[in-house]
């Protein structure tokens, strides 16, 4: 892996084997990681200095991994894309994850190669384009700073719908497929199929939710559009 520096990730889990398996897969290609037993010692790791991605496992002892991810999310001005470990596999601890600011999922037990790929795909999606506005309807999102507003109001979006984001605005008001999407957000590895239904569902609650005209639309068999139309569509 070419970089101009080294990769720097934060590993917080209390499992000393899987932290093991980590670093073995990720050290010998260059990364640097750091690592935390507890939520607490990996909340002020991750706020004191500045990582590329953060591996976070949800059951920590102390604070749990979703407390972790909502203070990292509320208190750090970096954006750093978060990883999330667990063994909850289901759908709705999944939108748990995801409400406190993950980017992505992964299920214990998993393939380091697997994780190997996903900590891959965060970090290469993680720099921040150049500055450039994009308006649909009242809500804009500027490229440079990542500032998302409707109405004038200020919304808080983790990294990975930020790029769901940027190429529903770029495209509409066209359908943007299902495998468009996947691509921008997990590249060449997507993950099951749950998680872009799921991270749809948290960008939706974000940018439509709070006002009375609805942007998103899901297009059955089809993918989804950002678009102001007269009737939307029920989301699948």
């Amino acid at each position: 892996m070419t970089t101009d520096k080294p990769t720097r990730v934060l590993v917080i889990d209390d499992d000393e084997d899987i932290v093991a398996l980590i670093y073995g897969q990720l050290e010998p290609q260059g990364f640097v990681l750091d690592s935390a037993g507890n939520g607490e010692m990996g909340l002020k790791l991750a706020l004191d200095n500045e990582y590329d991605a953060v591996i976070l496992d949800l059951m920590l002892p102390g604070m749990n991994g979703l407390e972790v991810c909502s203070q990292l999310r509320q208190y750090n001005d970096r954006y750093t894309p978060v990883l999330m470990l667990t063994a909850r596999g289901s759908v709705e601890h999944k939108i748990e994850g995801f409400a406190a600011g993950a980017d992505d999922y992964l299920p214990k037990p998993f393939s380091v190669l697997e994780l190997d790929a996903r900590v891959k795909a965060l970090t290469r999606r993680a720099s921040k384009p150049t500055s450039k506005l994009l308006q649909v309807e009242d809500l804009t999102l500027d490229l440079g700073s990542l500032e998302i507003r409707r109405q004038g109001k200020r919304i808080e979006l983790a990294p990975i719908h930020i790029r769901i984001l940027t190429l529903l605005m770029q495209r509409s008001p066209e359908v943007v497929s299902r495998a468009s999407l996947e691509s921008v957000v997990w590249g060449d590895e997507p993950p099951d199929s749950d998680a872009l239904r799921v991270h749809i569902y948290t960008l939706r609650n974000a940018i439509d939710r709070p006002f009375d005209i609805p942007l998103l639309h899901t297009v059955p068999k089809m993918g989804y559009r950002l678009a102001k139309i007269e009737e939307q569509i029920e989301a699948a």
